[in-house]
């Protein structure tokens, strides 16, 4: 017994150089020096917090909200705990494993723990009662590994659960952002709608003094009905909006309050996207996808480990008795202790096919883990690239809607003064409006660029609000 113990001690003290497997490093990824499209600073928009980036007071308590209630982040959050749950499993595998068996029967020449024990040339009836312990030591590093794998998922859940939650302020950011814009046509279009409305009273009282014919009665009628149709295709689009923001809430379908004119107050920060590199440690998706690759690393160990034997101690005490009140007396006391060796010799291929399977599921989460930054990548030069050339076009179209506001407020004068024809002011009206509607999708296309720029860069998944 003194030498067994010995001997399980000096194992237990051995066992963690002796790790078989692969030890994991990260693989060499071909980072550029800088981002395409990007400038000199280096401290990167993903650094800040969502709260700090939209300042829009109604969009914060929105995410808020929607960090609380979304039903996509608290599924992805039970994912974690599922896989929290997976790794004391796998760490259970390090202690003994300690249990209790009895039993009470009748047989003839039996005796063995855990079974009617009476021997004898009649039948007997026999109890017992006894603990026992099994403890596998890891010589090889199986379970160790096995340990490293679940450990490595359960970093890679809570990773899937910070993309869940960066993808939800996108989201819900853009989804307000459409919302405002389409308030913003709709107040256009009544805009629309009451200056043709202004010009038809113009045309019908020019026409009731007969300086006017009623061709141009008819055409600045047509106008004003034109702009005005298009008014309930907004106010649906609008529910519709209003509705899929309610979703992303976590709430049902509602009015959602926010400030007239909201999209023209919506600033646009500074955009220092920071160092390539940086998305290695930021990027929820790129440090998702190194998890699974630790994970598929250890299970290689776990595959080598297998090739080797397994040594388990095992122990029992515990009484035995034909009669259960003879249990508390000292002679019927039973005891074990052994350890046993256990490995393979022939298993038809088995295990070098196991093995061969593990190495092909790290190059597989090797080349998904670097085809996941050659993507981030993309994605942040696409958003820069992106953001910078609307900006240019949001500049050009502001520039367009003074010019068209100034010809109609000139057309309209030059019409009541009869130098100009009503063609010319119904003309620069039509060209307007447009140009309007064209201005306010510029300027939400910039705010979504933003957005997805953000997301690219990893920001936003800071959940913590102070």
């Amino acid at each position: 017994m003194t030498r067994l113990l010995i001997l399980a001690l000096a194992c237990v003290l051995l066992a963690p150089a002796c790790t078989v497997g692969p030890s994991y490093k990260r693989p060499a990824v071909n980072n550029p020096s800088t981002f395409r499209g990007a400038g000199d600073e280096t401290n990167s928009l993903g650094d800040l917090a969502w709260w700090q980036l939209f300042q829009d007071p109604v969009l914060k308590d929105l995410i808020q909200t929607a960090l609380t209630n979304n039903y996509d982040v608290r599924i992805a959050a039970t994912r974690v705990e599922q896989s929290r749950a997976l790794l004391a499993q796998a760490r259970s595998a390090f202690y003994p494993q300690i249990g209790y068996q009895g039993g009470i029967g009748a047989g003839k020449n039996v005796s063995a723990i855990g079974t009617p024990a009476f021997s004898g040339e009649g039948a007997g009836k026999a109890l017992d009662f006894a603990g026992d312990v099994t403890w596998e030591i890891d010589l090889w590093g199986r379970i160790r590994r096995e340990s490293e794998s679940a450990r490595a998922q359960f970093f890679a859940t809570e990773e899937a659960r910070r993309n869940v939650t960066i993808s939800l302020i996108a989201g819900v950011a853009q989804t307000y952002f459409q919302l405002v814009t389409l308030d913003e046509e709709m107040s256009i279009a009544r805009d629309a709608t009451n200056s043709f409305g202004q010009s038809l009273k113009i045309f019908s009282d020019r026409l009731h003094e007969g300086v006017a014919s009623k061709l141009e009665t008819s055409s600045a009628e047509a106008a004003l009905d034109s702009a005005a149709a298009t008014i309930p295709e907004f106010r649906r689009q609008i529910v519709a909006q209003e509705d899929q923001l309610s979703v992303l809430l976590g709430v049902n379908p509602r009015d959602i309050y926010r400030h007239p004119g909201a999209l023209l107050g919506m600033s646009l920060p500074q955009i220092p996207p920071g160092l390539p590199s940086s998305l290695l440690e930021r990027r929820p998706d790129v440090r998702e996808a190194e998890q699974l690759m630790i994970s598929a690393n250890a299970q290689v160990g776990v595959a080598v480990a297998n090739y080797y034997p397994q040594l388990s101690l095992t122990g029992l005490y515990g009484r035995v008795s034909p009669e259960f009140a003879a249990l508390t007396s000292g002679a019927s006391v039973a005891w074990d202790a052994a350890a046993g060796l256990t490995g393979p010799i022939f298993e038809g291929g088995l295990l070098r096919a196991q093995e061969r399977q593990a190495r092909a599921a790290w190059n597989q989460a090797r080349l998904q883990y670097q085809y996941t930054l050659l993507q981030a990548f993309q994605e942040v030069s696409d958003s820069l690239s992106s953001r910078e050339q609307l900006g240019i076009e949001r500049e050009l179209q502001s520039r367009s809607v003074a010019a068209y506001q100034e010809a109609v407020k000139v057309a309209r004068q030059r019409y009541q003064g009869g130098q100009a024809s009503y063609y010319e002011l119904l003309q620069e009206q039509q060209l307007l409006f447009p140009a309007e509607n064209t201005l306010a999708l510029a300027h939400l296309n910039q705010l979504l660029a933003t957005v997805q720029l953000y997301k690219a860069l990893g920001g936003g998944w800071i959940s913590p609000r102070p």
